[in-house]
């Protein structure tokens, strides 16, 4: 007998009917590394079983694209914002809320999770390039989904490590939760097994109404009606040209552009596997492929996957397993405006707006044509470890590498930027090599077990990219950066098809280094109760020297109740009691932090942030002006109490797991005004503090459960809210980014003006001392909104303004449901938000037309979608949108919308052909077919297109592409 409390809670997404517990395991043959079955914990709670209710999932090739998407509801405690319904991007995913205020990409990057593939921590992009951009929207390069390489045919099983027992051995690298992904394994019986996957399906364009130029004509004819004479407010306004001829039959004609910018798209998947051994070797061998169209814009994802895995054991005490993963993916992106001029750094004209017209939208898109965007990643991760036993005492040493570099080559003729074209080159990689080394040792006597193990785990990060953009070259048809290339010319590696002063070239790189020491021990007694301690030691290069180790204890405690008072009930299967409780360090992501205070050395002009010279002459530059960095900053670390529960009844097969948490993260960072003497505008100072506190539920049984017919469901819950704690200086309230963080309330709540209506003449306005309310100082007058005064003092400023609402849902989750008849199996998948806000920029913009109309900013771009009628005007005041107040600015509660929402997610129903083909495939042949449609249906009380499609800041900006409906025919052969 072994136990141990080393993966005490988590929840599991299993992928087959099997169990978890390796199939390699035999008498005479060991479990591979990391699986050691025989450490599992004698309190932890097989919760697979409620997740094979969508055994579609584990039986076929499935649709989805990426880790992300493929787990989003699935585990309780994780959050999934899927922002964008353009196949391959990046996906947000937050384990047990957020630690820190996410006002900036940077913070997402710093805020997800660690992604674990047998037993490789992966590595993804980092957000130090967003130093050289002007606007946070993409991330240079090829801002492909890193976890979209994954084949799903070949994972046994996602779990979710949430509490300190179960994400210790991760370390600092799992501050943020961790999700662990195990792959199947191949069976030592001898036996071949052929296996072959595939599905053909559509996504389904949606259905929208456009408008065209009348439509927005009469949409601002009523605000000129209310609040003009002669059709102008005054001097200076000057109605839009390509809305003053009504004649024009570009955008008064037909509005039918939709036919060349939505279409149904192509998806299809297959992956064929080879697997196979005896008790001393085993190996598996798959090949896969999956493209995706999206439904708008021409988008579409391509992946190719390759996977070797073998173990070997040569000698009964000597253990040999290596696996690796390769894979290409690629991306036919978007033709957004508003991403490629954020990229470009470069607004043309913008008075006037794509047209509706088809036959003039179709000429935009020729011209486009004649771009071309070379968008793709080559990854590579695997593994090498060996395990030596020598009676109790085992030696596994392993050598991990997870690879990643992305290649982007773009081109914009001049015909679509005003006579002058663009070119741009990215190269980047991201890597990690990790060498990790335990020693463990078990006793067993008579009804007490002892287990200790102690280790040492080296982790190397490099990131780097070179990155060059140009302008106005010699002609559309030289699309690249050409170099002189004669070494005895003047002009050596000088460009040539590109003016030398319009040529920007960048690259940077930045290392991360991290070593740690651990021990851990457990005690268990007559299978009872367990006790288990970690320590751990963790350095980092990202650290200051005077705070470079951090040193993190957790302590985990089991009963096995069933065990010990129900133990002839055979009615009960499961009745454990768990709690942990310990300390984990954060480390910083920026090596800057590591080196105290320096100058910003940097130049920029032309509206760019930061240049690398001047007319092709390189210059020193640090981009590290986001914030200035002092002396003493200690490790962030977070203290965690977990408390759960789980529970099991034979009858029904019903399983029941709860847990509760407090996370406190403590000594965070964060941006404060200062050090504007060394060049910057913000001064870094720790001492943020924000505590996060929850629930995670999962639930399953059966509803019915005779010979015929069952019907299982479950239910998946994470309940999660935060609040601020501390800030530095202790001060009680700092506004950043235009949010307010104010001490015990949410760091992701909105800060919001307050609607109470509109003032219908000037005599409503309050008027004290002989003084009219103003806003900001500016007198407010009949047609401008109503805006609470809360703190009395007859002024509306940003004092008045109020903490609304939340972005991260209070309750997220998802019901699943199967009911299985003879060989036919019926799938509903459920999942929900509750108690989350959305704040409808995209209609903030719609009503603000005047202010947006030839403005150069970046969220006053109109795509071609400008002429697509979305969401309920009449909902809105009529604002004089002509007020120097801003009536209609994003940042008021008339555009704070409930943001909740259910979905009909998937929906499949498969049969299974085993009785009719009997052993015509071979003993383990097997046949397995479906249909599965996915994102059938929404209910919300959201006025826009979908509740999801919002950014890191809960806005809804209209920019994103719709998440499609799905369909896909598919089959699962086994040989």
């Amino acid at each position: 007998m072994s136990m141990s409390v080393g993966h005490a809670h988590s929840h599991n997404a299993n992928f087959s009917n099997l169990s978890l517990q390796d199939t390699t395991e035999t008498d005479s043959v060991p479990p591979p590394i990391d699986t050691l079955a025989e450490l599992k914990p004698i309190y932890e709670l097989d919760l697979p079983k409620f997740n094979n209710l969508r055994n579609m999932k584990g039986a076929s090739l499935i649709t989805a694209n990426s880790l992300q998407q493929y787990i989003k509801g699935e585990l309780p405690g994780v959050y999934v914002s899927e922002s964008n319904g353009e196949p391959g991007t990046n996906i947000q995913m937050f384990v047990r809320g957020i630690s820190k205020p996410i006002l900036s990409n940077r913070d997402i990057y710093a805020s997800q999770p660690l992604v674990v593939m047998d037993g490789v921590p992966l590595i993804g992009e980092h957000p130090f390039a967003f130093d050289i951009q002007n606007y946070d929207i993409e991330r240079i390069g090829t801002e492909n989904n890193l976890l979209s390489n994954i084949d799903f045919d070949n994972i046994e099983s996602i779990k979710v490590l949430k509490d300190l027992s179960a994400v210790a051995i991760y370390g600092p690298l799992a501050a943020n939760g961790v999700i662990e992904i195990t792959s199947r394994k191949t069976p030592s019986d001898g036996q071949k097994r052929i296996s072959i996957n595939s599905y053909i399906g559509m996504s389904q364009r949606p259905n929208v109404t456009t408008i065209n130029g009348a439509y927005e004509n009469a949409f601002r004819k009523q605000f000129y009606d209310l609040y003009t004479t002669n059709g102008r407010f005054n001097d200076d306004d000057v109605y839009p040209i390509y809305l003053s001829d009504s004649l024009n039959n570009d955008y008064y004609g037909p509005s039918n552009w939709s036919d060349s910018y939505y279409q149904n798209g192509l998806n299809h998947g297959v992956n064929a596997n080879i697997a196979g051994g005896q008790p001393r070797a085993t190996f598996q061998f798959s090949l896969g492929n999956v493209k995706t169209s999206g439904v708008a814009d021409d988008t579409k994802f391509d992946k190719y996957n390759a996977r070797f895995y073998l173990n070997l054991r040569p000698f009964k005490w000597l253990n040999f397993e290596t696996l690796f993963n390769a894979a290409r993916i690629s991306r036919d992106r978007n033709r957004n405006l508003r991403n490629r001029f954020a990229m470009m750094g470069y607004f043309p004209d913008l008075g006037a707006p794509l047209a509706p017209n088809k036959d003039v939208y179709d000429t935009y898109l020729q011209e486009f044509d004649k771009s071309f965007d070379k968008n793709f990643n080559n990854i590579l991760e695997g593994f090498f470890r060996f395990q030596v036993n020598v009676g109790p005492f085992k030696l596994k040493s392993k050598f991990g590498v997870d690879y990643n570099e992305g290649y982007r080559d773009l081109f914009y003729p001049s015909t679509i930027l005003e006579n002058s074209n663009f070119a741009s080159n990215y190269y980047g990689y991201n890597q990690r090599l990790m060498v990790d080394n335990q020693i463990s040792y078990d006793k067993e006597n008579g009804p007490n077990y002892f287990y200790a193990e102690v280790g040492n785990n080296l982790v190397w990060d490099t990131y780097k990219y070179n990155y060059a953009y140009a302008y106005k070259g010699v002609n559309d048809f030289i699309k690249l950066n050409l170099l002189e290339t004669d070494p005895y010319d003047d002009e050596y590696l000088n460009p040539t098809a590109f003016p030398r002063q319009l040529v920007y070239k960048f690259l940077d790189r930045t290392k991360h280094n991290m070593i740690n020491f651990y021990g851990k021990a457990s005690y268990t007694y007559n299978g009872s109760y367990t006790a288990a301690l970690t320590l751990r030691y963790d350095g980092s290069s990202n650290a200051q020297p005077t705070s470079r180790w951090f040193f993190s204890p957790i302590l985990a405690l089991g009963w096995n109740a069933k065990n010990d008072l129900m133990k002839e009930n055979e009615a009960v299967s499961l009745f454990n009691i768990r709690a942990s409780v310990g300390r984990i360090g954060h480390y910083n992501l920026f090596d800057n932090y590591s080196q105290g205070p320096s100058y910003s050395a940097q130049v920029g002009y032309t509206g760019n942030s930061i240049v690398p010279g001047y007319n092709g002459i390189a210059v020193l530059v640090r981009p590290y002006d986001v914030g200035w960095v002092g002396y003493d900053l200690p490790w962030s670390y977070s203290d965690n109490i977990n408390i759960g529960f789980d529970l099991g009844f034979k009858n029904r097969n019903i399983q029941f797991s709860l847990d509760a948490y407090i996370r406190d993260t403590k000594d965070q960072l964060i941006m404060l005004p200062g050090k504007k003497d060394f060049g910057y505008q913000y001064q870094y100072e720790s001492g943020m503090d924000v505590r996060n506190m929850g629930i995670d539920l999962s639930a399953s049984g059966n509803v019915i459960q005779n010979d015929k017919v069952t019907w299982n469901t479950g239910i998946v819950l994470g309940v999660n809210t935060n609040k601020l704690l501390a800030l530095p200086f202790g001060y009680d309230q700092i506004e950043v980014n235009d949010r307010l963080l104010k001490i015990g309330e949410r760091i992701d709540a909105f800060w919001l003006y307050e609607n109470n209506g509109m003032y219908q003449t000037d005599q409503e306005v309050p008027e004290s001392s002989g003084q009219k309310m103003t806003y900001n100082g500016i007198v407010l007058k009949a047609g401008d909104p109503i805006w609470n005064d809360s703190n009395g003092d007859n002024q509306i400023t940003k004092e008045d303004k109020v903490i609304q609402g939340n972005i991260i849902p209070k309750l997220s989750g998802s019901w699943n449901n199967m009911v299985a008849y003879r060989n036919f199996d019926l799938n509903l998948n459920f999942y929900f938000n509750l108690g989350r806000k959305i704040v409808n920029q995209e209609m903030a913009n719609r009503f603000n037309f005047i202010e947006n109309e030839n403005a150069s900013s970046i969220n006053s771009i109109k795509e071609i979608t400008y002429w697509e009628k979305r969401g309920d005007y009449d909902q809105y005041p009529l604002y004089n949108p002509w007020s120097s107040v801003s009536p209609f600015q994003t940042n008021q509660t008339l555009f704070l919308e409930d943001g909740s929402f259910l979905k009909l997610r998937t929906a499949s129903i498969g049969y299974n052909f085993k009785d009719i083909i009997g052993n015509r495939l071979g003993k383990l042949g097997d046949l397995y077919v479906y249909i599965s449609a996915n994102n059938l249906l929404t209910l919300s009380k959201y006025s826009g297109r979908d509740p999801e499609l919002v950014n890191y800041m809960g806005y809804d900006q209209g920019y994103s592409l719709p998440i499609p409906r799905t369909y896909a025919l598919g089959f699962k052969l086994k040989l």
